[in-house]
């Protein structure tokens, strides 16, 4: 009687754990979440903000994502090779400036999960009229593991919000009072 019972659940088993498998197989190996806002400040201001990670707290997003999150600063906070790691209940990651430019913008590699997950993202500057368009992009891949590419699926829905959080509240930081520390960083790319 046991026998019986069990064999069915053991099929249905079998059979969901290759649809799950087989549909991952299917869904994109590659992922992108972009995001923008034009912000009533001239690029060198924003700048100022988003080339220090010392800086970042003013406006970025993960603390109201997750409170318990603890920053450490690398031994440099601004230009090319600034990093920071990040421990919460949310997990952990770590970035590092490859790219500073005051008229490109930033490109950063973000790892998460103890490395598991890899991303890069850029945050580039396009003048326009009456201020500057910041544009925050993050793409990575997910390889063949049909896990990975389920985890995929939720980065826009996730990292979205968080993208439009924290470029209106960098808006908002940006058009206040003048900024006393605009100073020039490093230009070069790795």
């Amino acid at each position: 009687m046991i026998k019986s019972i069990l064999k069915p659940i053991l099929i249905g088993v079998v059979l969901a754990s290759i649809v799950v498998v087989g549909v991952g197989l299917f869904l994109p190996a590659h992922y992108t979440v972009t995001r923008s806002v034009v912000i009533d400040a001239p690029t060198s201001k924003v700048h100022s903000y988003l080339s220090d990670l010392a800086l970042w707290p003013t406006w970025a997003p993960w603390h109201t994502a997750d409170p318990s999150l603890e920053v450490t600063l690398g031994t440099i906070s601004r230009g090319i090779g600034a990093n920071q790691t990040w421990l919460g209940d949310s997990g952990d990651g770590e970035l590092v400036f490859t790219r500073c430019d005051p008229e490109w913008g930033i490109a950063f590699e973000m790892a998460l999960d103890h490395g598991n997950q890899q991303a890069e993202c850029t945050m580039l500057y396009t003048p326009v009229e009456g201020g500057t368009r910041v544009t925050w992009e993050m793409t990575g891949e997910n390889g063949l593991n049909p896990f990975n590419r389920y985890f995929g699926l939720l980065m826009k829905p996730v990292f979205g919000p968080m993208f439009d959080e924290g470029l209106a509240r960098l808006k908002l930081e940006a058009e206040k009072k003048p900024f006393e520390a605009d100073v020039e960083t490093p230009t070069e790319s790795l």
